[in-house]
């Protein structure tokens, strides 16, 4: 498998399963948004990607973010297309290795890890049917190349931010419903009274969504 992980196999075994797909933030690892895999619906597979940049202690990115001289951060897009291959050939194996619904597939991102699954689903629509974006933003550039002529008639999107998030401005996440709904993509947006985290509410909320 080309990404390490770790896997909750699941409770209700169907002919073939959903499966959620979790993407960390910068700095982090797969166990961190895995703690939630107990409250997840019964039926889905859910799997906790590691990303492939180690930066040492056990944490790890999906790319390089670097500050230039007057401290300004910017992302490496290279690293970052690289890793959104990595993620869109994973779910390959996931799918051939496991009994998985390749028609039914979430990606469930927080921070990098969402800014990373919105150039997933941009670029290969036809592998992805849903997106919980926690706490991240929309990065085009990390995008294939003319992907505003994909098809998005399957594509569904629940975006979440913290409105005292000091690591991504909350300005950020609100031109994502905008730019999506554009292209054709619904988009459920939420705001939520905290930092940069994922809040019992927003949990609750994006859960239900996934269920209807």
């Amino acid at each position: 498998m080309s990404l390490h992980y770790i896997i909750r196999e699941p409770k209700i075994k169907l002919e073939k399963n959903p499966l959620l797909l979790l993407l960390h933030g910068y700095g982090s690892n797969e166990e961190d948004l895995f703690s939630f895999a107990s409250e997840l619906p019964d039926t889905y597979y859910v799997v906790s990607a590691r990303a492939p940049y180690d930066m040492m202690y056990g944490s790890y990115a999906w790319y390089a973010i670097n500050f230039d001289a007057d401290e300004n951060k910017f992302s490496d897009i290279n690293q970052a297309k690289q890793s959104r291959d990595l993620i869109a050939n994973f779910i390959d194996e996931l799918i051939a290795k496991y009994p998985i619904d390749a028609q039914n597939v979430s990606l469930i991102g927080f921070s990098q890890g969402s800014i990373l699954s919105y150039a997933v689903a941009l670029s290969y629509p036809e592998k992805i049917q849903r997106v919980v974006a926690m706490s991240g933003y929309l990065n085009t550039e990390m995008a294939t190349e003319n992907f505003e002529k994909n098809d998005f008639s399957n594509l569904k999107i629940f975006a979440s931010h913290g409105t005292v998030d000091q690591v991504i401005p909350v300005d950020w996440a609100r031109k994502v419903a905008p730019a999506l709904t554009e292209i054709g993509i619904p988009v459920v947006y939420k705001e939520y009274p905290i930092g940069h985290g994922v809040s019992p509410q927003n949990f609750y909320d994006f859960k239900n969504w996934l269920e209807n």
